[in-house]
């Protein structure tokens, strides 16, 4: 029967990153920093509301957008944090994660036939959900302007046939973000052309030497933008899949039927843990940043020393150092790296192809694991030969 199939669902392939964990799972003395977890626990407060919600019996489905006071919080939040004006009850959706999200957004603007620009390296979730909506992903290649998209990039990839262009910052492998002018050079580019924008901003709490700027602050662009946005990063809540989406009305009311299809409503135990985070947890995500930039820093600096040269993250958990490789790929050094050392990191063409020669290394982990992940990888730098 395999080959009645959806031929879009045949062809896409396990996330290269989950990939890599599962075939370096069950070795032995691995220093793994692999996982794009945060290392912290979700906040006490937080726990609190999802047990009493459970105790009060708050077990039934909600509003298909989510609990009305939940998107309300979600409102304030994002005014508060980011000079976003969403109204709750018609262009605030909260979801089963940020994937959800960027899931239903694709099925819902996404046409057999499209093109979606994604600028690469790129976390490798965006793919498979543009390929099975019948539309065909564009790497941008962003390994010349530090892994930034720019205004003059856009212009070389922009066709008619694109119908939507990701902008993932705080990006997922890289950490690099972009700030107002540039934001407001891509929206003097995108203004007026049929192009949707797909914010990914999962990351946004996690901005380390300036406030993130959300291209949803440009009122000339915020009739063809959406943004994703959640919880799992913010406030370690990676389990409770509480993510959402902000969308203007006449787009969020057809996203919202795509939803409604798919999961009906997200937890509603999860939804009033998300309504605790939002209300009283708003100075949660303030001291893991601090720990995140401080385990930043030092493997920043490590490898440096070791004589890499990475570009230095604005945010997120994540460094993308390239490797003087020529007589391997990314995912052989990878596994070079735990056969000799003991060391597991993402090799970088799980990000896409440009992400050949890279490796990402996820600092969501304790500074005793990226001591030791550091000094295994001097050890293999300083007795293999890459060239």
């Amino acid at each position: 029967m395999e080959h009645l199939l959806n031929e879009h669902a045949k062809n896409i392939q396990i996330s290269g990153i989950r990939k890599f964990f599962n075939l370096v799972a069950d070795k032995k003395d691995v220093i793994s920093l692999t996982i794009g977890q945060p290392d912290f626990q979700t906040p006490n407060h937080v726990k609190e509301a999802g047990k009493a919600a459970i105790d009060q019996n708050f077990t039934t489905y909600t509003h298909n957008a989510g609990m009305l006071s939940l998107r309300e919080a979600i409102r304030n939040f994002i005014h508060e944090k980011y000079e976003l004006n969403y109204d709750p009850e018609t262009e605030i959706i909260a979801t089963v994660g940020a994937s959800q999200a960027i899931d239903i957004t694709f099925r819902t603007v996404l046409r057999p036939g499209d093109e979606v620009i994604l600028p690469g390296p790129i976390y490798p979730g965006y793919e498979p959900l543009i390929r099975l909506a019948g539309a065909t992903p564009i790497f941008a290649d962003t390994t010349k302007t530090n892994f930034k998209v720019t205004a003059e990039l856009l212009n070389e990839y922009i066709t008619p046939k694109t119908k939507c262009i990701v902008l993932p910052y705080p990006s997922n492998p890289t950490g690099v973000s972009l700030t107002r002018g540039e934001l407001k050079e891509i929206v003097d580019v995108l203004k007026g052309k049929p192009i949707f924008v797909l914010a990914d901003e999962i990351y946004s709490e996690l901005s380390y030497e300036t406030e993130h700027v959300s291209i949803g602050t440009f009122p000339e662009l915020r009739g063809q933008t959406i943004i994703v946005q959640g919880l799992s990063k913010s406030h370690s809540m990676t389990g409770w899949r509480i993510g959402y989406l902000l969308a203007p009305k006449n787009i969020a009311k057809h996203i919202l039927k795509v939803h409604q299809y798919n999961v009906s409503c997200p937890s509603s135990i999860s939804q009033y843990a998300a309504l605790e985070a939002l209300k009283n947890g708003k100075e949660d995500p303030i001291e893991m940043k601090k720990e995140y930039k401080k385990r930043m820093e030092f493997v920043y600096d490590s490898l440096l020393s070791m004589g890499l040269n990475p570009i230095k993250p604005d945010g997120a958990f994540y460094i993308f150092p390239k490797f003087p490789i020529e007589k391997m790929t990314s995912f052989e050094l990878g596994i070079d790296l735990v056969e000799k050392v003991g060391l597991a990191l993402v090799p970088g063409d799980a990000f896409s192809s440009l992400g050949q020669g890279y490796m990402r290394l996820s600092y969501a982990y304790n500074f005793e694991t990226l001591k030791k992940g550091m000094e295994r990888l001097e050890t293999y730098l300083q007795n293999e030969s890459l060239k």
